[in-house]
Order: C-alpha cells, then structure tokens, then sequence
C-alpha cells in the first residue's frame, strides 16, 4: 500500500515533468525540422537557388522532413498529457485546447507534406514529364511557399492553444501565476500570424517574446513541476 501511496503522490509531477520533456522534444524536432533548415536553404524569391540547395543537400533536407514528422508525434503526445494536467482545472476548458491544438498538428502535418514535395518534383519521373526543369524548379520552390504560409496558419491556432493553457495556468493553485501570464502573452505573439505581414514586420520581437513564454514553461514543468498537493485538492474539487 505504501509504495502505491507513494507511486499516486509523485504521479502529478511526473505527469508534469513528461509534459515539459514532450515540449522540449516537440521544440526541438519542429524547430530544426520546420524552421532552421528550411531557413538554411531557402532562397527567397530565387527558386533556381532554392532548387540546387535541396538537391546539394539532400539528405540535409530528408532529415528536416523526418524531424518535421517526430515533431507531430511529440506534438500529439504533449496535447495529451497537457490536458491530462489541467483539466483538474477546467475540464471543458482544456478540452476547447484540445481542439485548437488538434487543428494545429493537423495543419503541422500538412506542412510537413508540402516540405516533402520539393524532392518529388526535383526528381522529376514519368508523371512530371510535361514540365521543363525550370519548370520543375519554380513547382518545388511554390511548395515550399505554401509550406510557409500553411506554418504561419499552424502558428495561429498554437496560438490560440497557448492562450487557453496560460488561462488555465492562471486559474491552477499548482503552479505559479507568472507563467500563466508569461505563456499566454506567448499565444497573444504567435497569434500575429494571422495577418503575416504584421507578424514578420514586427519579428523576431514576437517570437523572442514567444519563446520566453514557452521556455520558462519548459523548464519550471521540467525542473519543479507542480504542487501535488495542490494539484489533488483542485482535482477532487472538480
């Protein structure tokens, strides 16, 4: 009896501690997946030079995709355990984060396809046979624009995910209030990207202010936790 007294004590914060490494798994693969490698060899506005860095750097780009994909798998699993934290909080609540961010993996799935596209049309084949190389190059490099703007939509409904779990933080007696505030000022930055000419004209302040709110909810989830005997008192009070 002891041991499983002691096992449903630490469950919370073990609970908490996945869910820090989870997001910190999903920022990681997504980030080197969808942002910096993209970034490394997108030329913009140049579709021949964009072209000739994704062939030079093939297995560079295959390996973006790949992290593209395990930042989705990461993304479901810390949906999960984020609503299994809070939902002591709000139930309905975090079930409308839920759905935000369900929306948002599946336009980050989508995104990853359209990554993926580039390297079909480059290699060209029997289905691609009616377009000229200059041709192929322009198809690639209008793939990975819509990749980008399908991200900025992703980005929008993180947003809105964000924004609900900051609300719930705010409301929980387990954690601190500050991070509540701090993660949905990170929601209110990437919900810029609505209208992206606003969002890229006043970056990268949004996304540094983004990225504290994120951070400091990584690492307090990672390194403290919550309070689990707050987290149970507000749990048997729902």
């Amino acid at each position: 009896m002891k041991i499983i007294d002691t096992v449903e004590e630490k469950s919370p914060r073990v609970l908490a501690r996945l869910t820090g490494l989870f997001a910190l798994l999903e920022a990681l693969t997504s980030g080197f997946g969808q942002v910096i490698i993209p970034r490394m060899l997108i030329v913009p506005g140049n579709a021949a030079a964009t072209a000739a860095n994704v062939l030079a750097h093939g297995p560079l780009f295959r390996l973006s995709i790949l992290a593209a994909f395990l930042g989705v798998a990461c993304h479901i699993v810390w949906t999960y355990l984020v609503y299994e934290l809070f939902k002591p909080v709000n139930r309905n609540l975090a079930l409308v984060a839920v759905f935000f961010s369900l929306v948002a993996i599946a336009l980050q799935s989508f995104s990853g396809t359209l990554q993926a596209a580039p390297l079909v049309a480059l290699q060209g084949g029997p289905a691609l046979a009616a377009f000229n190389a200059e041709q192929l190059k322009t198809l690639a490099f209008v793939f990975l624009s819509l990749n980008a703007r399908v991200f900025d939509g992703y980005l929008v409904f993180f947003g809105f995910w964000c924004v609900l779990i900051g609300y719930l933080i705010f409301r929980s007696t387990f954690m601190p209030r500050i991070l509540g505030l701090l993660e949905g000022l990170a929601g209110l930055c990437w919900l810029t990207f609505i209208w992206p000419p606003l969002a890229h004209y006043i970056s990268p302040y949004n996304q540094i202010l983004a990225g504290l709110g994120e951070i400091s909810l990584m690492l307090w989830l990672l390194v403290m936790g919550v309070n689990v005997e707050r987290w149970k008192e507000q749990a048997s009070a729902g």
